[in-house]
């Protein structure tokens, strides 16, 4: 995906942009690519794979959340800073917490943050399980992008979304992880709201984003410690 491809499918998605935001996405990709040199970021290096497989496809968010507003978000196991980063760049109203287990991540993250002079937004070290049991109910939107199985997301995630607020699953096909998650989201007293399938342009590779909207406060038990947890920790 070339630069004015990109753009294209910002005006498809109704996702307005000023010059500075460009710039910064530009910047971004400068520093993902010097910083991969060091740190196992990313396997997609390429300028027109990352704008297509990162940059748009963390902005995919949009087709199923209204982010032009003063919302709290939290990105797990945000990683190379997919799809936090590219939120915050395009939608400077939101306040956004990174969360990444790897400190080597969340300094490459930090740098970024400070050398794209982004406000509002920061990284943090931590396990999400870990982050939940002292953050209850603190954001209006928990995504993942490619982390983990549903059931454990579910069970990591929800304690720290406030009541009526959205988990967003960011997935490939994941028809049998929606089907065999119907009695943890009973448990959790959540339920998917809408499912959103799609392609990526131009490579046509599967997508869905999982809108899970949580009912009423989560039981004390959760997040549960469990071994499958900590082998995923994210």
């Amino acid at each position: 995906m070339n630069k004015e491809e990109f753009l294209q499918q910002l005006k498809l998605l109704k996702i307005n942009y000023t010059e500075e935001m460009l710039k910064k996405l530009d910047l971004f990709y400068e520093l993902l690519i010097e910083w991969n040199k060091k740190i196992n970021l990313t396997a997609i290096t390429s300028y027109e794979e990352v704008y297509l497989k990162h940059f748009y496809d963390s902005l995919t968010l949009a087709k199923v959340i209204d982010l032009d507003k003063n919302l709290k978000l939290c990105d797990v196991g945000t990683g190379a800073g997919f799809p936090g980063i590219v939120l915050k760049i395009f939608f400077p109203k939101l306040e956004i917490t990174l969360i990444d287990s790897l400190k080597k991540r969340v300094d490459y993250l930090n740098m970024v943050i400070n050398s794209l002079n982004l406000q509002g937004i920061k990284a943090i070290h931590e396990r999400m399980e870990d982050y939940s049991l002292v953050n209850e109910e603190q954001f209006d939107i928990i995504t993942a992008r490619a982390v983990a199985n549903m059931n454990i997301l579910l069970e990591i995630c929800i304690k720290s979304l406030k009541i009526n607020g959205k988990l967003v699953l960011m997935k490939a096909n994941c028809e049998e992880e929606i089907l065999n998650s119907k009695k943890v989201q009973k448990e959790l007293m959540c339920q998917i709201e809408k499912i959103e399938k799609f392609t990526l342009p131009k490579e046509n590779s599967h997508r869905t984003l999982i809108v899970i909207n949580k009912n009423s406060k989560t039981p004390s038990k959760y997040p549960r410690r469990m071994d499958k947890i900590r082998k995923n920790s994210i």
